[in-house]
């Protein structure tokens, strides 16, 4: 299996954060995590909000647990799974945010998920668009668990 590199993941950050200037984004906390949940690289804008991290590594830990992008995870979330996701929640201590944003990293060679990144700041769909732009950028794929 294939790791998730600090140099791959500083790229990630580092692509994702001026993606987010470029689009005149709110600022934005930018997490990396490997397949085992743990945090690689971290950077956040200036004036980004107190809580963006740890949304941002929710996002990110939320779809590693799952195993499935944070698109899917949301819609699973909003489709009535309340049960489950206050089961979740619960075996998670809270630390699950189900939102777009969070982003799995799979290799490109054999797709295997190396790692997971989460992003807040702006609206959910434009963390997103920054997540899959910093992932591609370190020739990775991207799975924000969308269908299409």
């Amino acid at each position: 299996m294939t790791a998730l590199t600090l140099a791959q993941a500083s790229i990630i950050v580092d692509k994702a954060l001026e993606k987010g200037r470029d689009m005149s984004l709110q600022p934005l906390t930018v997490v990396v995590l490997d397949a085992g949940g743990h945090m690689v690289a971290m950077k956040r804008d200036d004036r980004s909000g107190i809580l963006r991290a740890q949304i941002a590594t929710g996002k990110a830990w939320g779809t590693l647990g799952m195993g499935f992008g944070g698109r899917e995870f949301a819609r699973r979330a909003a489709g009535g799974g309340g049960l489950f996701l206050t089961a979740l929640m619960a075996a998670s201590e809270g630390r699950v945010v189900p939102a777009p944003g969070g982003v799995l990293i799979r290799a490109a060679a054999g797709g295997d998920i190396i790692g997971a990144v989460g992003i807040s700041g702006d609206v959910s769909d434009k963390d997103e668009i920054c997540a899959v732009h910093g992932i591609e950028s370190a020739g990775l794929v991207p799975d924000t668990g969308d269908p299409a």
